[in-house]
């Protein structure tokens, strides 16, 4: 019995669990990808028009990235409560617009129907933060591959629920609004109290790379899976039985991580490892030793910025000797009042408050480089139906299902990749992101283009890069300025999503395309205001035909992703030194 207990111990504090117990959660989390299927319904049902639909996407892109309270409430609150938060928040938003949407409730406003998409894919935030948060601390040593595969993993989760709502085969269109409102809150209760951190930095193995094999083995299958049957349902119609096959695959390929942790908690007991116990000390539960020894942090510091120059001219031996005795006296006259110590700011690679971040130009380089490359890729995701069907591609359905799959996998590889960048080479986890922004460039290219097949090249460039993006940017984050306020600084710069969406979907592609379309519509003659006066009045646009509806929309945003390149590339530059210090040793 003593033994069992040892082992369901063992089971419950492994971070592997906590990993799996994350991608769970991520699979439902990112529900704000769905908007696409769930918009026809509102529209349909509360008799809205184009641009009334599109007043609620800039509604749930800003929900999916405004993500400051999520960040505050992370440090004050227990994850779990977070998490708590985040369900409760998609239950209300998503069960209310359900509620509207199949005539329970009275109709609501415009206005209060954006807030309550806004509260319900805010709820987003608090997932992606707890997941996040609790999974670098367990995995200092692998951020670029774990923070790839739980963000590959929300941007899949709207082809997974989509999968089991072909199950439910329901004839009611609102009932996929009624099912997003409540599974991600039932899996998230479910799992909750499994997301913390679990001093992961002691659980080192040897084991370890093979059990991250596996799991990116897995997110391979389970992206190149679910593609072959978004297109084989696309193409065949398939039987109710076909479907439940197809359904159960993809339960059984989700569960099958929790054999990772099964097996560990089953097989040999976790070996400490000293130089990750000394990579990141536990944040958790300090105690009064721990704030002397943060004391002694803080005294140490300032002696190595003050220390006499001829000290580091002495032998090693009487050097630290010379060291030792120093700092005794500086520690001895602090705790005396003789002397009074004054915090230097952080340094680069050290812990960072959102405040002491904000002035450091690493947190913008990185701001405005998101804000233009991911910026313009939200911008091809929410325009894919109009831009294939101006094309000539009568079926959206497929394009918007590639970019969602080619997302997944680039979020997947970016971690992968900028991880080996930083183990093998000591080099900025950036540079990786330079080239993702290279590629989208040439695929905003190809979109302007139109050429024959640039449409297909085009999806999977862009959706690789703006996959990575997601992958690099909270790593780097984490190891620029440190995990102890990591939610706040991470979720600023989510920011730059919607913000760049504002401005190249929101104001750019929206106003050429309806320029273009009006010129087509009156034989090449527009009024310099009979766009923005569209815009306004929320009136239904003509259609544009064409490769010029988006032409200088897509030039435009490969200009700015070339931009994007020269601002990660000065990111890179400033710096290596920070990774050749982080990196460097563990090399020789």
């Amino acid at each position: 019995m003593w033994r069992f207990r040892e082992k369901l111990s063992s089971f419950i504090n492994n971070r592997w669990l906590v990993f799996v117990a994350a991608i769970w959660i991520q699979s439902c989390g990112g529900v704000g990808y769905l908007f696409g299927s769930l918009s026809p319904s509102i529209k349909s049902s509360l008799s809205y028009n184009q641009r009334q639909i599109a007043r609620l996407g800039v509604a749930k892109d800003f929900g999916d990235s405004v993500g400051f309270l999520a960040g505050s409430l992370s440090e004050i609150l227990p994850l779990w409560g977070a998490l708590l938060v985040g369900a409760i928040q998609n239950l209300v938003g998503y069960g209310w617009v359900w509620l509207v949407v199949t005539g329970r409730t009275p109709v609501l406003p415009l206005w209060a129907m954006c807030i309550l998409i806004f509260v319900g894919t805010n709820g987003e935030t608090y997932l992606n933060t707890a997941s996040l948060v609790s999974c670098v601390q367990n995995f200092p040593k692998n951020r670029g591959p774990v923070v790839g595969v739980l963000k590959g993993f929300a941007g899949l989760s709207g082809a997974i629920l989509t999968q089991i709502y072909a199950l439910v085969n329901s004839p009611d269109p609102a009932s996929l609004i009624f099912m997003v409102a409540v599974a991600p809150t039932i899996v998230v209760i479910s799992l909750m109290f499994i997301i913390r951190p679990v001093g992961g930095h002691k659980q080192i193995r040897p084991t370890d790379d093979l059990c991250a094999s596996i799991i990116y083995t897995l997110c391979v299958l389970l992206g190149v899976y679910l593609l072959g049957v978004m297109v084989i349902e696309d193409l065949v119609h398939l039987s109710h039985t076909v479907v439940l096959i197809f359904t159960v695959i993809l339960f059984a390929l989700l569960l099958f991580p929790i054999v990772v942790p099964l097996t560990l908690t089953l097989s040999e007991e976790p070996k400490p490892s000293a130089e990750e116990v000394l990579l990141l000390p536990d944040t958790h539960g300090q105690g009064t030793s721990n704030s002397k020894e943060h004391d002694q942090e803080i005294i140490f510091s300032e002696f190595e910025d003050e220390k006499p120059k001829d000290v580091d001219l002495l032998p090693a031996l009487e050097r630290h000797k010379r060291i030792a005795q120093l700092q005794a006296k500086l520690a001895q006259a602090a705790a005396e009042g003789a002397v009074r110590i004054k915090k230097r700011r952080p340094r680069r690679g050290e812990d960072f408050t959102l405040t002491e971040a904000l002035i450091k130009a690493d947190l913008w380089l990185m701001f405005l480089s998101l804000l233009l490359g991911s910026g313009s890729g939200l911008t091809v995701i929410d325009n894919m139906g109009q831009l294939s069907q101006s094309l000539g591609y009568e079926n959206a359905q497929v394009f918007v299902s590639m970019i969602s799959i080619w997302n997944f996998l680039g979020r997947v590889v970016g971690g992968y990749v900028s991880e080996k960048i930083v183990k093998d080479y000591a080099y900025p986890r950036h540079l990786s992101m330079a080239v993702a922004q290279g590629a989208m460039a040439v695929g905003h290219f190809l979109f302007a283009m139109g050429w024959p097949g640039a449409m297909y090249i085009g999806t999977v460039l862009v959706g690789l890069g703006y996959g990575a993006h997601w992958a690099i940017v909270p790593a780097a984050a984490s190891e620029l300025f440190g995990l102890k306020k990591f939610g706040a600084i991470y979720n600023f710069l989510t920011l730059a999503n919607p913000a760049g969406s504002l401005v190249f979907s929101g104001i750019l592609a929206s106003y050429i395309y309806d320029h273009e379309a009006e010129k087509q519509a009156h034989g090449g003659r527009t009024s310099i205001f009979g766009s923005f006066s569209r815009y306004i009045l929320l009136e239904d646009p003509p259609k544009c035909v064409g490769s010029i509806c988006f032409f200088l929309t897509f030039m435009i945003m490969s200009g700015f992703c070339i931009i994007a390149v020269i601002l990660s590339l000065i990111l890179v530059y400033r710096t290596r030194s920070v990774y050749a210090n982080l990196y460097g040793r563990a090399q020789r």
